[in-house]
């Protein structure tokens, strides 16, 4: 591998890159790479794979048994998760196989593994072979830079360096509220676990680099569906009808902006619809109409008062319209709120391994994480993954997008940042 720490094969994985050093002149600085070449490597190869080979929440049976084969072939003993998809594996001192049966408290390190039901339009080998089925959210990612960090704590196991216990926990389905994160929980996945730790692709951060936040890093979820009924009729005679198209017209317009004035402005309560379907004929008002959408807040108060909020505001513009209104209001998921000491741990570790310049302050988002609910019972921290190639120019290749990519320099440096979080935290309890 060149000093600067690109491959030929990683230079030629990153879209439009320049082939220049990501920040810390390779995998790790100041000491040994945790990741080397020949792991990096195999690591770019099953991203390509999972990434070739999509599969939706809770149907990752490819991604589970392809996890489960490597992480057994180093001589652990990974468990499925009792849904049937996703796995748990606990990281020995003594490098032999097995479960965590109680002691020193562990750090968990969480990817998920999931696609998004969306086709992938970019002009790579490594395209998605499933149509209308692409990682457009960068899952491989995070499933390959856990099974890194994994492999080389396993390796330190082995070697009798692992001072204290890791889990790793590969999950299903973070995509379909509310979200995989539950049956990882009710698999046992936080059981002895003190803390978690857990990467999300950023791509507006360059590739080397990543973003820290403490406190609300995501926001609060929910999804909501509305349907309208009434008696139909003909276009010509409005008056003896309900009219489902006005009726659904106007909660498109109205409930949003109610919702937004009746909720505390620092909640930073949005109601977005992504869908409103109704009628069939140009000249027949219809009997149904139904409109979807979600509910995303900043703050966690906004979210417990949100439903009430939005139930209200429906069934009062239904009432004008004579419309009979059902309401249908998914729990997605609340923010992920990071810990301030898992925050500090994920920055030294970087600073330690990268350098200063590596580590980025992040903003909150609008986007909804279910790795909220680990961070409900026990504490953690999310940070932001650089994945943009660094001096790219254009646009930026933006998550759930068809033709979203990743530098895939950033699969080591998220699996070095965790292994060297996992040995740091280790030393620092």
């Amino acid at each position: 591998m060149p000093r600067d720490g690109v491959s030929p094969l990683i230079a030629d994985s990153a879209p439009d890159a320049p082939g220049g050093p990501v920040p810390g002149n390779g995998h790790g600085r100041g000491s040994t790479a945790l990741i080397d070449d020949a792991l990096h490597a195999e690591l770019i190869a099953f991203r390509r794979d999972m990434h070739m080979h999509p599969e939706l929440g809770n149907q990752e049976v490819r991604a589970t048994a392809a996890v489960k084969a490597r992480l057994e072939k180093a001589g652990l003993a990974p468990r499925v998760l009792a849904s049937g998809t996703g796995l748990i594996c606990d990281i020995l001192p003594s490098g032999r196989p097995g479960a965590w049966t109680g002691g020193r408290a562990m750090l968990a390190l969480r990817g998920d593994m999931d696609a998004l039901p969306i086709p992938d339009t970019k002009s790579v080998p490594y395209r998605s072979t499933v149509p209308g089925r692409a990682h457009a959210c960068g899952h491989d990612v995070h499933t390959s830079v856990v099974l890194g960090a994994g492999l080389a704590l396993a390796g330190l196991a082995r070697g009798g360096l692992l001072p204290h216990p890791v889990r790793l926990i590969f999950q299903p389905a973070e995509e379909i509220m509310p979200g995989g994160a539950h049956s990882a929980i009710e698999s046992g996945a936080l059981e002895g676990v003190a803390r978690i730790v857990a990467l999300h692709c950023d791509p507006r951060l360059d590739a080397g680099r990543i973003g820290l936040r403490t406190g609300a890093i995501t926001s609060a979820a929910d999804m909501v569906t509305v349907a309208l009924s009434g008696p139909g009729g003909h276009t010509a005679r409005p008056h003896l009808t309900t009219d489902l198209v006005g009726a659904a017209a106007r909660i498109a317009l109205d409930v949003p902006a109610l919702v937004q004035r009746r909720a505390d402005t620092r909640w930073g309560v949005n109601l977005t619809w992504g869908r409103l379907e109704t009628g069939h004929a140009a000249n027949v008002i219809p009997q149904r109409a139904e409109l979807a959408g979600t509910i995303r807040c900043l703050e966690l108060a906004g979210w417990r008062q949100a439903p009430d909020l939005v139930h209200a505001a429906v069934d009062e513009v239904a009432a004008v319209h004579r419309a009979k209104s059902e309401i249908r209001y998914v729990r997605g998921v609340p923010p992920v709120v990071n810990e301030a000491g898992a925050v500090e741990l994920l920055g030294a570790a970087m600073t330690e391994r990268f350098g200063e310049e590596a580590v980025a302050d992040t903003e909150q988002s609008l986007g909804g994480e279910d790795f909220s609910w680990y961070l409900e019972q026990v504490p953690g921290a999310m940070a932001r993954l650089g994945v943009r190639t660094p001096g790219r120019t254009g646009r930026d290749l933006d998550i759930h997008q068809g033709d979203f990519d990743v530098d895939e320099r950033a699969i080591a440096v998220g699996a070095e940042l965790l292994a060297a979080a996992a040995l740091r935290d280790a030393a620092g309890r």
